[in-house]
């Protein structure tokens, strides 16, 4: 079953990053004259940008866990063609508990950092040959919303156009969304990574700062409705029950483990961005008119 998932979602990220490329090109007027073959060739780079994105981040789950020996699912991909990105991601399925506060940190922040290292070159690529947008409204698209490793990347390349509005490659949106599934992933709520590495840290005050997290969405909602799903995302996954303890809690955790915490937290604040989608309740409310 996880084979046929993520062969699914191959075809899924095929097929939205040949749109994407084909728009990009300009040659949207003609997309029904591409063949099957031409439009792979499209898709290519989106696909594998983000396929490499999303198998490292759970691979660094996967392989983590097999260290410390705990009995996980293989990945599952979630293919999503009704997407801008083509999937939902991909998740494991933990089966036995945590041996201790250090295995829960390891294996919950090994997936963000494994799928962070990836985003980067990828990121440098896909705003290298993105292109500047004179208006954005023009083209009838909407924006999205600019982390600050985003931002110091595209102001490093682009330094004599400052303040220029870029329309992103296919490679750049894939990198675009790795950054924003590292950032969700990191929140520190109930059962992410971010609220593995939380309890970890913080053990019974954890679900304290969980909580704060999980109502922090809700204002964050009035001004970018996709959070109001990602809220509904993780009171699914479990906020209102505190994190389960491991079966050695009162290990200690070492300097290495609170300084790979930090870590997490710097990597949470330059993926991060308080309005992923830049569309508005109004905007939206006109889809569906």
């Amino acid at each position: 079953m996880p084979l046929v998932f993520f062969l699914l979602t191959v075809v899924t990220t095929l097929h939205i990053g040949s749109l994407h490329a084909i728009y990009f090109q300009g040659l949207g007027a003609s997309v029904s004259s591409f063949s099957l073959w031409q439009r792979v060739v499209f898709g290519l780079p989106f696909c594998l940008t983000i396929m490499s994105i999303i198998a490292s981040h759970e691979l660094g789950h996967y392989l983590t866990a097999r260290r410390y020996r705990v009995s996980t699912s293989l990945p599952m991909f979630i293919p999503f063609p009704f997407s801008i990105i083509g999937t939902l991601g991909a998740f494991i399925l933990i089966k036995s508990p945590f041996p201790n506060r250090r295995s829960l940190i390891d294996i919950g922040l090994a997936g963000p950092l494994a799928g962070f290292i990836v985003c980067i070159p990828a990121l440098f690529i896909g705003i290298a040959t993105s292109r500047p947008t004179a208006d954005l409204a023009a083209e009838g698209s909407f924006g999205l919303g600019e982390p600050l490793l985003l931002q110091a990347v595209a102001h490093w390349l682009w330094s004599g156009q400052p303040d220029q509005d870029f329309t992103l490659s296919p490679v750049g949106l894939a990198a675009w969304f790795g950054l924003l599934l590292t950032a969700i992933n990191l929140l520190p709520i109930g059962q992410l990574d971010g609220g593995h590495a939380t309890y970890a840290l913080f053990r019974e005050r954890a679900h304290r700062l969980s909580q704060i997290a999980f109502y922090a969405l809700i204002p964050l909602s009035l001004l970018a409705p996709s959070w109001l799903f990602f809220a509904l995302f993780t009171y699914l996954l479990g906020i209102r029950r505190p994190h389960p303890p491991t079966m050695h809690d009162d290990a200690p955790l070492t300097m290495s483990r609170k300084v790979l915490g930090l870590v997490g937290l710097a990597m949470f604040v330059v993926c991060f961005t308080p309005e992923p989608l830049k569309i508005g309740w109004g905007e939206l409310l006109a889809l569906f008119r």
